[in-house]
Parts: C-alpha cells; sequence; structure tokens
C-alpha cells in the first residue's frame, strides 16, 4: 500500500508491506515536494508519483517497490540553458522565539559560501491553513543566479506541521506568524546566509498582511519589503459585514465586532500601526479590479505610510488598471510584472550583475 502523507514538514509517500514495515520513497533532497500520481492499476509493483523542489522541474516518476527501481516518465521542461547542478537546496530548522522549530527551505546557487555577505529574499504566507510546499520556479532562478539566497519560511497559520500549526497561527494566536517569519530572518543571517542589511521579504495577499505587520514590528531587520495586492487594512474591512468575504474571514481572524479580537486585529493590522519611523524601501502593488482585497486598502496605506515614515527610502506603488487579485491576464504580462518587482529587488539589495557570464 502507498500512503501519501504529510509529516516532519513535508509531503510524502510511504510505502507499507503486507506484514505492516513501512518506509518512505526516497527524495533527491531534503526539501521537496512528492505526491501519488494517477495509479490505475492496483495489482502492480510499478507506483506512478509527482516530485519537485526548488531545484527540480515538476517530474513524474515510476517507481518499482520490490526492485527500488527509478525512472522518470516526464519532466517540466526550462528553457535558457537550465542545468540543475548549478543550484543546491536545503531544509533547515529555525528555532522561534517560544522554542517552535519553524522548517525553512533554501535555495541558493552551486559556489554559495555562507560568509553573511550575500543577498537574502525570504518569501511568506501563513494563513488559512495553506501550505507553501517548496516547488520549483524557474522566476526565481533569476535572482539565484546574482547570487541571491531565495528561502520559503514555512511559518506557523500554514499546514506544513500539521493542523496545530494552523491553529497555532489563527485568531488569537496570529502573532506567531509575524514572530516566526522574524525569527526565520534572524536565524538565516546568523547562520551567515545574508548580510544583515541585504535582507528583502516578500508577501502577498495575506502574506501582504504578513509583511506589512513585520514592517512595523521590525522594520531594522529588511532592506526592502515586496508587497503584493496586500490585506493592510484589516480592522475596517473585518467590521464592513457588507463585503461578501468578511464573515466568512471570521474564522481566520475574530470578529471585531468582539472586544477582545477588535484589541488584537488592531494591535497587529499594519495600516493601523503605521508610525513615525524610518521603514525599509517598499513595493506595493494592487489591482482595480480586485474583488478579494479592494484597491482602497493598499492606497491608504501607502498614502499613510509616505506621510509617516522618516526615512527617504523608496516607496513604489503599483496599480494595475487592468488586473484583479491574481494579476494581469496572460503569461507575458506576469513575466512583466515579476520582472519589475525583481528589478526593484536587485536594485535595492545591491545585486549588479550574474555570478557567470551565462
Amino acid at each position: 500500500m502507498a500512503v501519501g502523507e504529510r509529516s516532519g514538514g513535508l509531503t510524502r509517500i510511504r510505502i507499507v508491506e503486507r506484514d505492516g514495515q513501512s518506509h518512505y520513497v526516497d527524495a533527491d533532497e531534503t526539501a521537496y515536494t512528492m505526491a501519488l500520481s494517477v495509479n490505475a492499476e492496483p495489482d502492480t509493483d510499478q507506483l506512478r508519483y509527482t516530485y519537485t523542489s526548488l531545484t527540480t522541474p515538476a517530474s513524474t516518476y515510476e517507481l518499482n517497490v520490490r526492485t527500488g527501481e527509478r525512472t522518470l516518465l516526464k519532466e517540466q521542461p526550462v528553457l535558457g540553458g537550465f542545468d540543475r547542478n548549478d543550484y543546491l537546496t536545503e531544509r533547515l530548522w529555525a528555532t522561534a522565539r517560544d522554542g517552535a522549530r519553524i522548517p525553512v527551505s533554501v535555495l541558493y546557487r552551486a559556489g554559495f559560501e555562507r560568509d553573511g555577505t550575500a543577498a537574502l529574499l525570504q518569501y511568506g504566507y501563513g494563513s488559512y491553513g495553506f501550505s507553501n510546499d517548496p516547488r520549483f520556479s524557474s522566476n526565481v532562478l533569476s535572482l539565484v543566479d546574482r547570487g541571491v539566497v531565495y528561502a520559503l519560511a514555512h511559518i506557523r497559520g500554514g499546514q506544513e506541521m500539521g493542523r496545530s500549526w494552523y491553529d497555532d497561527g489563527k485568531l488569537l494566536n496570529k502573532v506567531n506568524t509575524f514572530n516566526d517569519f522574524i525569527d526565520v530572518t534572524e536565524f538565516l543571517v546568523d547562520q551567515g546566509y545574508a548580510a544583515r542589511d541585504r535582507v528583502a521579504a516578500m508577501g502577498g495577499s495575506a502574506g501582504g498582511l504578513l509583511v506589512g505587520a513585520v514592517a512595523n514590528m521590525a522594520p531594522e531587520k529588511y532592506r526592502a519589503i515586496v508587497s503584493l495586492v496586500p490585506f493592510v487594512d484589516v480592522v475596517t474591512t473585518m467590521l464592513d459585514a457588507s463585503i461578501p468575504l468578511t464573515t466568512n474571514e471570521y474564522d481566520e481572524w475574530g470578529n471585531p465586532e468582539d472586544r477582545d479580537y477588535y484589541e488584537f486585529i488592531l494591535s497587529y493590522s499594519p495600516y493601523d500601526q503605521l508610525e513615525a519611523k524610518e521603514y525599509p524601501a517598499m513595493f506595493v502593488s494592487t489591482g482595480l479590479w480586485d474583488s478579494q482585497v479592494q484597491y482602497w486598502e493598499p492606497s491608504k496605506y501607502v498614502a499613510r505610510l509616505r506621510a509617516r515614515k522618516t526615512d527617504y527610502n523608496l516607496v513604489v506603488y503599483r496599480v494595475h488598471m487592468e488586473a484583479g487579485h491574481g494579476g494581469r491576464s496572460g503569461r507575458f504580462q506576469r513575466y512583466l510584472e515579476t520582472a519589475e518587482r525583481y528589478a526593484f529587488l536587485l536594485n535595492q539589495l545591491g545585486v549588479e550583475t550574474l555570478i557567470d557570464s551565462r
């Protein structure tokens, strides 16, 4: 019997023998995403499964569970001279301030030296029980080829470590999500993966809430922040029950008509907590037709940020006039949006060129 399961912060497959003994399907890396594929024939020794990681494009394998022989059936093609041997990934564990162990998936170029000089982009989400598993993205290689370290912080609010991981990052436990992200940053810097003054953070939607809260709580730890269609005016939106999504969201954030929830949401709402102090450089984007986080939320946020911040760091506000929550339609339009964000990050992190002539 083949069992697809989530354990140890990973999705993997366990083979259970008739005598009850079991073992996991081998993986090529310590951080990956593995899942059962279509297995229409039950009476066979062949198991089909999918595999991907930050270095491995989406692939389908067939495994002979008796002999252990593995055959690659299909792999997503990657243009541009991609060679997986140019990249390395690993699974790390950061200790949060309350003792929780936070899984972190890291990607960097082969030959990278952990000497505390590199630039780092850390991505996070941490809401709705969504697990941000390590998957291949050719876009990210554009940054890694320039020496940037890329990290996925599997913080509480997702379900990477099970249902309790979600419960510990929602409602009145929401602050754990933000603390985890900050603590992962501190861990990566302390371990030499990045220079303390060359760290950037990125998140979108509820991940925009994350990086907005982090910018208020620990602005000194980040040189730049990219906040995409961010949910930043939490109190006002959650008090408006006429918005279709609001009442359904009470299970995630709480109902602010309850005083305890109101005060707690207010304590981390990015818009409400903006202060007269220095902030990282910011790139904030929205879509005029966004039905999930309406454009006026980030508009208010950017206006107040510009009015209150005491620094001269760049604040870019990009409004896509023909886009919704997921960005503009079309593959090439999405590439243009990604290139714009990356240009902002490379400029702010002081990254000038590719590592080699490729």
